[in-house]
């Protein structure tokens, strides 16, 4: 059985069902969910239907895609409903997310945003001067999702199974209803990460799952200490705003495919506005690769426009009453008037605007959004527009890029945005690998390294006529300049602190932890090798948060008859927390700093 093919379930359905069973059938849900996993199911409307043995079935009703309520799970054995059954099907479907949006749904779906306003009701000040903080109750939830994610920390994949996981949605659910979506999301996404780790998913990192705790411990902690603006921010929203704009004039730049992990795919096409803003028209739902290649081809739904989304993105919109979200993403309510108009090339204005910022300034705008912790609502872009000389293929660790020099003789590693064969990105980029010494205007999305690097978007024809888009375009070899021009050597890597940061000693360790659990990090015994080693590197820092995290890990006191007492595991939770915020922040900074062109103008 494939979880994909289950039906999303509410997480207070899975949470009740579990914490509904006994002691003793808590200690074989772990079991009994694996075993249901190599079991057939077959679906029938809004029914799958699951073979639990040669004469019993499980059935889950969803109506919408979602189980909504514990009875909507029904089975066929003789202990049911008191069985384990009902509760390991809950445990195997992917976790329902209700309140927010998809990300980049069809822009037809989107409400008409007429006034908007949050739908959390905020409560009234006691005086005007006052900032408003959180209420006892968000509070609590905020407690309750520390705790939960604590447990994650202390237990490690390994531990954290079925029942650490709906203590996870159960806290989820309650921040949601005490309106703390932004931290309800987090604990979604720490569980949909855990049991793919588990479940030995091939796309599953580490990283990503260090990412997820340390947003929801932050974001738990700093319920309780953020007030005004900045607890807004903290608290999230349930559906995305989009606000009036008036009358725009866009003009497009391209379109990229979007395919994501959890089976959904579609396009987003990027445009910008006469003074310079980026804004997107997206269509992403259920589909995969498939989908997002059938709909570049269809008309975007925005006004009276029958351009699709792959002409949008080299032609143009006006655009009358528009209605924008923070982060750019252009709505289509009833109000909302477009007609196809003039686009511009990347060399007119306003577009040629775009590639006229430094690259520096470019990254350290695209840093502020990409921040693993930025704020979800502050808007910005990660895309850089950049002119490079290509410089050919350099090998790498997980295979190989292509290298190019931008402005500034700052070398830029050009990296695959997304490897499925069906898209063209793959064999666009090895085209350009052969063609050294070809200059392009380009867009690439930023990705955090300690040296400069970006995934490859779109780029101006070799001919310089018209544009590529990456995604869906195919390049020729008749397209490409003489093969045998003359090759640029790739400059060295970056020398000094950048390169050879033992920032990575901290590292290791934070992303020891996720795994393996508190107490793995507590064997490790002395760590004074490697504080000395950063400290030296001019981190003292880091060597003091290492030196603390393994010390927390360790540590287990005693009472007055010897015997030991639990483990400090919100104590463990905070240097663990400040360790993946601090490893995060210089990490960018490091980022930032690679972007900088050097002064003899090559690095």
């Amino acid at each position: 059985m494939n979880a994909d093919r289950l039906p999303s379930v509410a997480p207070e359905v899975t949470a009740t069902l579990v914490e509904n069973l006994s002691p003793r059938l808590r200690k074989r849900l772990d079991a009994a969910v694996t075993k249901l996993g190599a079991r057939t199911t077959r679906r029938d409307g809004d029914t799958v239907t699951i073979e639990v043995d040669d004469e019993t079935e499980l059935r889950l009703h969803a109506p919408g895609g979602v189980v909504a309520t514990t009875d909507a799970i029904t089975c066929g054995c003789l202990l049911a409903p008191a069985c384990v059954h009902r509760a390991a099907a809950a445990c195997a479907a992917p976790a329902a997310d209700l309140a927010p949006e998809l990300v980049d749904r069809p822009t037809a779906e989107v409400p008409d945003p007429a006034p908007v306003t949050d739908p959390a009701p905020t409560p009234a000040l006691d005086s005007a001067s006052s900032p408003e903080v959180a209420s006892p109750e968000q509070r609590a939830a905020a407690d309750a999702l520390w705790s939960a994610g604590a447990a994650v920390l202390e237990a490690g994949v390994d531990g954290a199974g079925a029942v650490t996981q709906s203590a996870l949605l159960r806290a989820a659910h309650t921040a949601r209803l005490r309106q703390l979506p932004r931290a309800s999301g987090a604990a979604l996404s720490v569980v949909t990460l855990l049991r793919a780790a588990r479940a030995g998913d091939p796309s599953y990192r580490t990283a990503d799952l260090v990412t997820a705790l340390a947003e929801l411990l932050g974001t738990a902690h700093r319920v309780g200490t953020s007030s005004g603006a900045e607890l807004a921010a903290v608290r999230g929203r349930a559906r995305r705003p989009y606000s009036p704009d008036g009358s725009l004039r866009l003009y497009g730049l391209f379109t990229e495919p979007v395919v994501t992990d959890s089976g959904h795919g579609g396009v987003r096409t990027w445009v910008a506005g006469s003074d310079g803003r980026l804004f997107t028209v997206g269509d992403v739902a259920p589909g995969g690769v498939g989908r997002a290649l059938g709909v570049a081809d269809r008309a975007v739904r925005l006004g009276d426009s029958a351009l699709t989304h792959r002409e949008l993105g080299r032609a143009g919109l006006a655009v009358a009453g528009a209605t924008v979200s923070p982060d750019g993403r252009l709505g289509a309510g009833k109000g909302v008037k477009a007609v196809t108009a003039r686009g511009a090339a990347w060399t007119e204005p306003p577009l040629a605007a775009l590639w006229e910022t430094p690259p520096s300034e470019q990254a350290a705008r695209a840093l502020r959004s990409t921040s693993r912790y930025a704020d979800p609502d502050g808007g910005g872009s990660d895309l850089l527009f950049l002119d490079v000389e290509l410089l050919g293929a350099v090998r790498e660790s997980g295979g190989s890029c292509l290298l190019a020099r931008c402005a500034g003789g700052v070398p830029v590693r050009l990296t695959v945005a997304d490897d499925d064969p069906a898209l063209a990105h793959r064999d666009n980029v090895t085209l350009l690998a052969a063609a050294p010494g070809t200059r392009l205007r380009i867009i690439g999305r930023l990705v955090p390294a300690p040296h400069p690097r970006l995934t490859l978007l779109a780029c101006s024809h070799p001919s310089g006529e018209g544009t590529i888009d990456l995604g869906f375009d195919r390049l020729r070899r008749a397209d490409l300049p003489d093969p045998t021009a003359p090759v640029h050597p790739a400059p060295p890597r970056p020398g000094g602190t950048d390169a050879h940061s033992p920032l990575y000693l901290l590292e290791r360790r934070v992303e020891q932890t996720v795994p393996a659990g508190r107490a793995a990090l507590g064997m490790l015994g002395d760590v004074t090798a490697e504080t000395r080693r950063i400290r030296r590197a001019g981190l003292p820092t880091a060597a003091g948060l290492l030196t603390a995290l393994c010390a927390s890990a360790a540590r287990r006191d005693r009472d007055l008859f010897g015997r030991l007492l639990p483990a400090d595991t919100d104590g463990f939770a905070t240097y663990w927390l400040a360790a993946a915020r601090y490893t995060a922040a210089v990490a960018e900074s490091l980022c930032s700093a690679a972007w900088e062109p050097t002064r003899e103008g090559v690095r």
